[in-house]
């Protein structure tokens, strides 16, 4: 989930809330000043941030904590190559606010990669949907059909698959592969297929 400071501060217990208020405030000196250290004591609110104000609340803490520091694609990258699934979710989820350009691409295609089905369903948000080359695109929604991904995770799904002849070619060759290795269709496959108004 994201959330903004003003709709996250209230579910917190006043421990998290103390917290996290801390963390923005190094994130936000952060911002302001080069201080020339490895790892910004910020960074290391971020890794910590499940632990203080609970896996529920987590991806929305590492975001705004992302957003407060203005992190640019050079320390988006570093966190997302050294850092566990949840922390790469993160990035994922704050790219739309801090890369207005596809420069960060190579970090939704290496999550679309991965077998994890919440970095998958993160990499389908809004950066992907403004970002993805068609290709690149359509074999996204093959991963997440793949995977068990709802089609509800991809942003901008109808806009981007109305009139799509080519995804819905694919989707008909993935449904006649899975009908033929004796595998169920997923569901969404028709709903997707649906949305390109093209037939099977």
């Amino acid at each position: 989930m994201t959330a903004t400071r003003e709709e996250l501060s209230p579910r917190l217990d006043p421990d998290a809330r103390t917290w996290l208020d801390g963390a923005l405030a190094e994130a936000d000196r952060a911002a302001r000043q080069d201080d020339n250290v490895a790892v910004p004591a910020w960074e290391l609110r971020f890794a910590a941030a499940g632990r203080h104000v609970g896996q529920e609340y987590a991806d929305a803490a590492r975001v705004l904590l992302l957003r407060q520091a203005d992190a640019g694609l050079a320390t988006l990258t570093r966190i997302y190559q050294r850092g566990a699934a949840a922390e790469r979710r993160a990035v994922l989820l704050a790219l739309p606010a801090l890369v207005p350009g596809p420069e960060a691409l190579p970090l939704t295609e290496d999550a679309l990669r991965a077998n994890d089905t919440r970095l998958v369903a993160a990499a389908v948000g809004p950066y992907a949907a403004a970002h993805l080359d068609p290709h690149a695109w359509r074999h996204a929604i093959l991963k997440c059909l793949f995977t068990g991904v709802p089609a509800d995770a991809v942003d901008s799904l109808p806009e981007r698959a109305r009139g799509d002849a080519e995804l819905a070619r694919m989707l008909g060759d993935f449904a006649a592969e899975r009908t033929a290795a004796g595998r169920d269709v997923p569901a969404d496959l028709y709903r997707v297929l649906n949305l390109t108004g093209e037939e099977s």
